[in-house]
């Protein structure tokens, strides 16, 4: 039985990452179509938007999701099979009381925050997301559900079909595109139609597979109390970010004499070109985090504290594996892959500079999942609140002298004290655990796999043309990086196979 448990897992864990493969890669795609049709002014409008939406969004639903996975894991170790149904409904209720409300107040108040905005065209822009405020928070819940119930291929699938509905949209409205707002407001009506998708077929699988609409009362009380700090802490990314989106650009100008289409075009660049590349590991970890959390949350409800040390160590390890695969890459082939795909030579050197966060970044990531699945929530709160003033300051005080590099300083920073923290209560709590051999040896590895990658860019450089060094060149770095992890025995071949096998 533990072993085809183990199966499941490893099964699960390959679905979810070839779908979330599948949707960046076309993510990626989407945005290559949108910088080169709408232009570094029009992505930067268009980034401005989703992040002051996302505010609002993550307040409505971003920690209840999360709680109403690990609530019904809860219910699954306990037999409590109602209260699986109740938990959905108490979600629901929760983000309807906030979202309808948050969405008509901001329709009608819309002159308060425009501020928040270059000019009123971006402000009638961002109106077009406010139906989505309401429809995706509830796809959000319904999302939870999935994972709770560990039902990984719907949700994989339906997440892939939303993001092929909005890249099939967007393709076609902004053909129509005048301008640059022009462009940005056909993006996002595209975004708008992809959540409306979403909502009707999640909530609708919901109801095919015997999911109910019951009282919610004896888990709405859990609920709120569980969901509110990783509420905090996601609305405070997006708060902060949509804090950047709107004072850096400013900032550049003031600081460095930049006009306000060039400051705007600058932050359009890094934001909406550079970071999203830098985020990529966070695919692969989101996929681990989805099918491993339940699972952790259901093993530490149960007591079965092997079974708990046991997925901790592999899911750290495998985020470092990941991050460190990767950062030769970038490092590597950053600058091409800007040139290439973004037309931006900026937009590459980013990359390969600020390669290096990938590390902290994947283990702040996993590590604070990890933690609010053994009900942390609010140290890993905190732990935020200290990474963010870090990073605020480090953008206010060094921007005059790094320009939009102070920014991408400010954000490892913050990725590095997080995960330092997350680790360091990760191992108090958990002193059994083993990482930090793994992780000294991964870092070694990288360091080797980096200089040998640029030692075999340059001698590329005269050989290949751009687009065959990224592909030549990336992948041979990338299998010099596994084959170290091989040869030290820090990857076995055996868990490749499982992922595979049938259950």
């Amino acid at each position: 039985m533990k072993k085809k448990k183990k199966s499941n897992i490893y099964k699960s864990a390959a679905q979810v990452t070839v779908f979330s493969t599948l949707e960046k890669a076309l993510s990626f795609i989407y945005r290559i179509i949108l910088s080169r049709s709408i232009g570094a002014e029009g992505l930067g409008i268009y980034q401005i938007c989703l992040s002051v939406f996302s505010v609002f969004l993550t307040a409505a639903s971003s920690g209840i999701p999360v709680t109403v996975s690990r609530l019904i894991a809860k219910n699954t170790a306990t037999g409590n099979a109602k209260g699986k149904h109740a938990v959905v409904t108490a979600g629901i209720l929760c983000t309807m009381m906030f979202t309808v409300p948050a969405a008509l107040v901001m329709f009608l108040a819309r002159d308060l925050y425009a501020f928040l905005f270059p000019d009123r065209d971006c402000v009638k822009i961002f109106l077009w997301l406010l139906p989505g405020l309401i429809l995706t928070s509830i796809y959000a819940i319904m999302r939870g559900s999935f994972w709770g119930n560990k039902q990984f291929l719907p949700y994989s699938i339906i997440e892939l079909a939303e993001n092929a509905v909005m890249v099939a949209c967007g393709c076609v409205l902004i053909g129509f595109a005048h301008t640059a707002k022009d462009g940005a407001r056909m993006a996002i009506i595209a975004v708008l139609v992809s959540y409306i998708f979403s909502f009707a077929v999640s909530l609708g699988w919901y109801f095919i597979k015997g999911g109910k609409i019951v009282n919610p009362k004896p888990q709405f009380k859990p609920l709120v109390k569980a969901s509110l700090p990783i509420t905090a802490m996601r609305t405070s990314t997006s708060l902060l970010n949509s804090c950047v989106a709107m004072f850096l650009p400013a900032l550049l100008s003031k600081a460095c004499g930049y006009t306000g289409s060039e400051a705007l075009a600058l932050y359009g660049t890094v934001i909406g070109m550079s970071v999203p590349m830098l985020m990529i590991p966070n695919s692969l970890i989101g996929s681990i985090a989805v099918v491993v959390a339940p699972e952790m949350s259901e093993n530490f409800y149960a007591k079965r504290n092997e079974l708990l040390k046991r997925d901790i160590e592999r899911t750290i390890k495998s985020s470092v594996l990941i991050a460190t695969v990767l950062i030769p890459v970038m490092f590597t082939l950053g600058k091409d892959i800007g040139v290439l795909f973004y037309a931006s030579e900026l937009s590459g050197t980013v990359m390969s500079r600020f390669s290096f966060m990938m590390l902290p970044m994947c283990i702040s990531m996993i590590t604070t999942t990890i933690l609010n699945s053994l009900n942390f929530e609010v140290r890993t709160l905190i732990y935020f609140f200290i990474g963010a003033i870090a990073m605020i300051g480090t953008i206010l005080g060094f921007t005059h002298l790094l320009g939009i590099n102070a920014y991408m300083v400010g954000l490892s920073l913050d990725f590095v004290i997080t995960a330092a923290l997350n680790l360091r209560l990760l191992k108090k709590n958990c002193p059994e655990i083993n990482y930090f051999g793994y992780l000294l040896k991964s870092i070694a590895i990288c360091a080797f796999a980096c200089l040998f990658g640029h030692l075999l860019s340059n001698l590329f450089a005269v050989i290949l043309p751009p687009l065959w060094r990224v592909i030549v060149c990336g992948g041979v770095v990338a299998v010099f990086a596994v084959g170290a992890f091989c040869g030290m025995e820090m990857v076995s071949a055996r868990p490749i196979k499982k992922l595979f096998s049938r259950a």
